[in-house]
This record gives C-alpha cells, structure tokens and sequence, in this order.
C-alpha cells in the first residue's frame, strides 16, 4: 500500500507511512485457528477513525490492508481490511455494529482498477464541498460548523461532520446541500476532542495529542481530577487545544485516589507549640504540609502521614504533644531528592552546570618533556639554557648597569642625554 492512497486520509502525517496507528489492532490469535469465526467476519475501517463488521459471503481470501468493496445504503463503499480471524468477534463485543435487518452487511469484492479510480474522484470534491456548505450554512444562519466531508466509494452519498454547541435544525440546509451537489446528505455530530483528533498538534508534554495518536474513544473529565491530584485549577493550562479538559488528566487519577484511601482529614491540628493550618499534600511521599497560624511568619513544615494520624488521634482525645515533628525520625524537605547515581558510568548529569574557573582548576597541568632513560642531569632543552651558561641567571644583579650610566644615551654610551 503505497503513502499516497485515499484510506490515510483523516490519519496523522508520521502514521502515513504504514498504517493508522490509531485504527490498528494488535492481532495477538494471528498464529492461533480460525476456530470461534467461522462465518468469516472481517473488520473494515474507513475513514475519520470509522469502523464497521462485514461478512465475507464470497469466501475470499483477505488479508490485512486490501482493500473491499463492501455493502452500503445505498450503493457501495471501499474500506480496507484491518482484522481477520478470531479477534473479530472480540471486537465486535466492543464497539457498535452496523447491520441491516438484523443481519450484518456483506463484502462484494476486492477492489479493481475502476472503483479506485472513482473513489480517487469523490475524494478530490470533499475539500470544495466542505468550503460550499460552510457558506450555506453561514447563510441560513446555523449556529454550527462543518468540520470535514466525506464521500462514499460510488460517489452517492457523502456525510457532513459537524460541531454545534445546541441542537441545530438542520433540515433545511439538507434540502440546500442535497439541490447542489445531487447527492444524499448524512449529518453527523463530533464532539471538539474528535474535531481535534482529525485535525491534529503538538499537546504541551511536546508530544502528538493522544486523540491524534492513539486515543479513538473519548470519556467525560471533570476538575475533580485535577483536585485529587492537588492540580492548580486554572483553566489555560489545564484545556487543551479543543478548549476541554485534557483527557491525561483521567490517567492518573486511580493511582492517586488508592494512596489517599490511608490518609487523615485535612483538618488543621494543635500543638504545645500552636496551631498548624494544612496547606498541601504530597500523595507519593505521604506528606501533609503546615503552616503556623500564629502572627510571626514561619515557613511550611513538612510532617509524614503517620504523625499527622497520631496527633489527630491526641486532639481528639484533648491532648496536645509538645512538637508538631518527632526528630528522631527526621525533618522532612520540601526540595526534591537527589538520588542520581552514576551507577553505569557515564558521565554526571550536571557536568555542564559547573563554572568555568572551577573547570580551569581541575585541568591537569602540562607535563615537561621527560628525558629518555639512561642520562642523568637537569633536564636540557634547545631553547633553554642552565644558570652556569648563562650569567643572567645566576645573579641577575651582577647585569645591572651603575646608576650614573642609566641616563647615557645607547647609541654613544660615552656621552650623556642633552
């Protein structure tokens, strides 16, 4: 299957190569029998992430990737086969399936040359069909948006994806849409998060959006989430591209609601010392930070969990310890540890953190030219000479001149300077 075929259409530019990451299934019973479909069911996809079941009546013999001319109402539709075998069945447990009189839809064939060709046609009309009906839209004044178009295999049928906030009545623009391009119209509304999905980006962790990757089902998110995982509410960096919550904040959210199931109320608590107002919690580390609510300003204390259940249980009794933190097991820090190890020996991570006048103590002087072995003496070199051979060095005030001929002029040191 080559890059320039119309199924990638609606798939991410990086997943062109192959196929739709985000469609693709992992057929872990591809080496097992064919024992539980023997009616031959096969998945089909098609595209902006949709799917569907046939049946393969003809018995023919598909494999991952051709492509299929299958039934559709009305007319036919082209897909690609996506899963075969066992797995079918499993699939269908899970997503909705298609059927018509309560049967499933059936394969006709393999695709030729001339279905292909036609659906290369319908393709090319969906970027100006999509533009014209945005216009017709704009004109009956709808309060929604036509995201993309797509057309059927045969060129009959084509479905409208769009975006409204409210209920739209649509039925006059399908009369309009219907007169101007003589085709049947299906009206299909996507939520923001799909819309994105298609369209595509770069989230804020500098990686592909998950609807664009990975994700084709989406699940509601609340600010609870964001709660729970002690989350600044604040909404520009918790939406994404879509203006919805981000769906990575549902993905922690069980990891951090198990570790709180252990930890006390967060009521504030008293001492001998005063009283502790909570601020934060760090769920990882077990960690309940205070601050004094006294007038003189102090700084947040870190107390583990287990003392904070200690001292409740003392309040509740009309009890007070005299401190708020036992030092015997130690003060707790609010700076990340720094447990890096070069365990593997590389280099340090924060070896071009280092200034560069420490970088200038700690290089290893030059060595001097060792002499070869077997001679004995000072170490000669051509351009140096030892203190016998050269005077200057030996005494270097023996080389000064008398003070009465330091004004004398070089050049006839008989005569002095006018």
């Amino acid at each position: 299957m080559t890059t320039g075929n119309p199924i990638y259409r609606g798939c991410p530019t990086s997943e062109r190569a192959g196929s739709c990451a985000k469609l693709e299934v992992f057929n872990w019973l591809s080496d097992i029998e064919n024992t539980s479909n023997p009616d031959e069911l096969v998945e089909i996809r098609f595209k902006n992430t949709r799917k569907d079941y046939f049946r393969n009546v003809n018995q023919l013999k598909l494999e991952v990737g051709d492509l299929v001319a299958v039934e559709a109402n009305p007319g036919h539709d082209i897909g690609m086969v996506s899963i075969t075998g066992d797995l079918v069945r499993l699939q269908m447990k899970r997503h909705k399936v298609t059927m018509i009189n309560g049967e499933l839809r059936k394969i006709y064939r393999k695709v030729k040359q001339v279905d292909i060709d036609k659906w290369e046609e319908s393709m090319k009309r969906e970027h100006q069909t999509m533009i014209k009906s945005r216009q017709i839209a704009s004109d009956l004044k709808l309060n929604m948006k036509i995201g993309d178009v797509e057309y059927q295999g045969d060129g009959t049928k084509a479905i409208f994806y769009y975006i409204a906030d409210d209920r739209v009545d649509f039925r006059q623009l399908i009369k309009v849409l219907a007169d101007s391009f003589r085709i049947r119209i299906e009206m299909k509304q996507i939520g923001a998060r799909q819309e994105a999905g298609r369209i595509g980006g770069i989230g804020s962790c500098g990686r592909e959006l998950c609807c664009c990757s990975w994700m084709s089902s989406f699940s509601s998110v609340t600010t609870g989430a964001a709660r729970y995982q002690e989350i600044s509410l604040n909404p520009q960096k918790l939406a994404g591209q879509c203006s919805k919550l981000k769906c990575c904040l549902n993905y922690e959210v069980d990891a951090y609601l198990d570790e709180q199931k252990t930890f006390p109320s967060k009521a504030k608590i008293e001492t001998m010392e005063g009283v502790y107002q909570y601020v934060k919690s760090d769920v990882f580390r077990r960690t309940y930070w205070y601050n004094s609510d006294s007038r003189v300003p102090t700084g947040q204390v870190g107390v583990p969990v287990e003392r904070v259940h200690q001292i409740l249980k003392m309040n509740r009794k009309g009890l007070k310890p005299e401190k708020l933190i036992d030092f015997t097991e130690g003060e707790v820090s609010d700076k990340p540890k720094n447990d890096y190890g070069n365990v593997v020996g590389q280099d340090s991570l924060t070896r071009f953190d280092k200034p560069h006048d420490e970088n200038r103590k700690n290089r290893r002087p030059n060595k001097r030219r060792q002499r070869p072995s077997g001679q004995s003496g000072p170490d000669h070199r051509p351009d140096q000479r030892t203190d016998q051979q050269n005077p200057r060095n030996a005494n270097p005030r023996q080389n000064q001149r008398p003070r009465d001929q330091r004004d004398r002029n070089p050049r006839n040191p008989t005569q002095e300077n006018q």
